[in-house]
């Protein structure tokens, strides 16, 4: 093979030392007519020969790859399997190549289908505890044996690279609220700024230039933080472009594991992300410091952190009237509140796991928030003052078929009687002044002896909630040295004298 310096050198020995085509052929054991064949080239160029085509051990599950390659364009970019996951599944088929093989045939694949323009970016630089950047994505999980569509909150440091992410079913002012909790608390404070997009429930009108019209409650959040909120320009995500980063990277590394299991709630999903989050602290490499983890960097920059306040009370306010059947109706959903609260207007406060009504600044009712549509969440203790007016609503009451499975028994054997339902009604009505622990387990006593009386119970419940007789410790006392001995002489005496004393 001819390369640059070979042929400088058989152009100086021919034009400059004069040599014949054969006295350079016997030094370079080159042919004459390639020899002849470089010095009539008319300039000095570099030689150039074909790429060699060598054959590669992925050859065999060439056209595999590429099908499936082809079938993941059509999918969501969440969807598309990685290159981690086709060498593993072409290795369960047998496949003995390195990873870095399989990698380097998605490359080039991608590469020869979609050759485009690439952007140019200005690297960017922050200070410890200057600022963080947040983003919304949309992943899918397993929650109860269906797949559901989830909102994840991710949160990223922009010095340290710290990330937090956290999912919730929508990306309401209450979720938004809660991540930035959720997250400082993770990072042990709370940097001087914040940068967003222009998000619905952060900007209420986008402006020319930088001008912004900030949502209210998403202002409260930030002076109760004591954070400054910037937003990217139109289109320009890459002006946060660590937390785009981290969205696409957290796809691949984490949500991968997430999408492959089932979990019976959001709550344990939830719970499974945040210590996730700080293993893979320890274990990826800062992008600007390789011999230094992100958890590390970490470290350093919790000093520079404001010092992180009591939580912000992030709920969502909106007025509603109670029904007829003592419910509110909220988001397509019904919850029940003090039937003495009926056909007035009350506060309703969305969290994002639990309802709360509130009335004249006092909280009447407080409910699991439910994400589904037309579900109606009942406390039977809401419509107890009902019953002493109408105690036959217990047969078919929707708010009592959820009672505590002793109450449940007590009821369907009180009902067989007449006047069942008003003893049922005098036990129920015992919870507000005794509590619903006592009373249930009275009423489980009371089972288990076969009395299912009303006297009964209330005896019962009288007696768990009674003090319990003081019981004196003798032992404490001083000891008696001689044990005292009945004399029954004594009492003879006594008599005696009581007799003289009348005569």
């Amino acid at each position: 093979m001819i390369t640059v310096g070979l042929l400088a050198k058989i152009r100086r020995m021919y034009y400059r030392d004069g040599m014949s085509l054969r006295a350079i052929s016997r030094k370079t054991s080159l042919s004459r007519n390639t020899i002849r064949r470089w010095l009539r080239q008319p300039e000095m160029v570099e030689p150039r020969y074909p790429k060699r085509v060598s054959r590669s051990v992925v050859d065999p599950w060439a056209e595999q790859l590429d099908g499936w390659l082809r079938t993941d364009r059509h999918r969501p970019k969440r969807d598309r399997r990685t290159a981690l996951v086709l060498y593993q599944a072409i290795r369960e088929q047998g496949y003995q190549g390195s990873y870095g093989r399989v990698c380097a045939f998605v490359r080039r694949w991608k590469v020869g289908q979609s050759p485009r323009r690439k952007q140019a970016y200005v690297p960017l630089l922050f200070k410890p505890g200057e600022a963080f950047q947040f983003d919304w994505s949309c992943e899918y999980a397993v929650i109860g044996g269906i797949r559901r569509r989830l909102d994840v909150a991710h949160v990223k440091l922009a010095h340290s690279r710290a990330f937090f992410i956290y999912a919730y079913f929508s990306q309401s002012h209450e979720m938004l609220f809660d991540a930035h909790t959720r997250a400082f608390a993770a990072f042990g404070g709370v940097p001087r700024r914040g940068i967003y997009d222009n998000m619905k429930t952060a900007v209420d009108k986008v402006g020319p230039a930088k001008e912004r019209a900030v949502n209210a409650r998403f202002e409260a959040m930030c002076s109760h933080y004591l954070f400054d909120a910037e937003f990217c320009n139109r289109a320009a995500g890459w002006e946060k472009g660590i937390v785009e980063k981290n969205v696409q990277d957290r796809r691949r590394q984490i949500w991968q594991e997430v999408a492959s299991k089932s979990w019976n709630g959001l709550g344990e999903l939830n719970a499974y992300l945040a210590p996730r989050c700080r293993q893979t602290w320890n274990q990826i490499r800062h992008p600007e410091l390789p011999e230094r983890t992100v958890a590390e960097m970490w470290h350093e920059e919790r000093a520079a952190l404001m010092p992180n306040p009591r939580p912000f009370d992030g709920y969502v306010e909106q007025p509603a009237r109670v029904s007829a059947t003592a419910l509110v109706h909220t988001q397509r959903n019904r919850y029940s509140v003090p039937t003495e609260y009926v056909h007035q207007v009350v506060s309703v406060r969305l969290y994002p796991t639990e309802v709360a009504m509130v009335a004249d600044g006092t909280e009447i009712a407080r409910h699991r928030r439910h994400f589904d549509r037309y579900r109606t969440a009942y406390d039977f203790r809401h419509y107890l003052g009902l019953l002493e007016r109408k105690p036959g609503a217990l047969r078919n009451g929707a708010p009592f078929a959820e009672l505590p499975e002793p109450l449940l028994r007590l009821q369907k054997q009180l009902l067989r009687h007449p006047g069942g339902d008003r003893i049922m009604v005098q036990v129920l009505n015992t919870i507000p002044v005794h509590g619903l622990y006592h009373v249930t387990e009275a009423v489980r006593a009371a089972l288990d002896a076969g009395h299912t009386t009303g006297e009964h119970v209330l005896n019962l419940i009288s007696r768990l909630k009674s003090p319990q007789p003081e019981v004196l410790d003798h032992s404490a006392g001083p000891a008696l040295r001689e044990a005292p001995v009945a004399n029954v002489a004594r009492y003879d005496a006594l008599r005696l004298m009581e007799v003289g004393h009348d005569q």
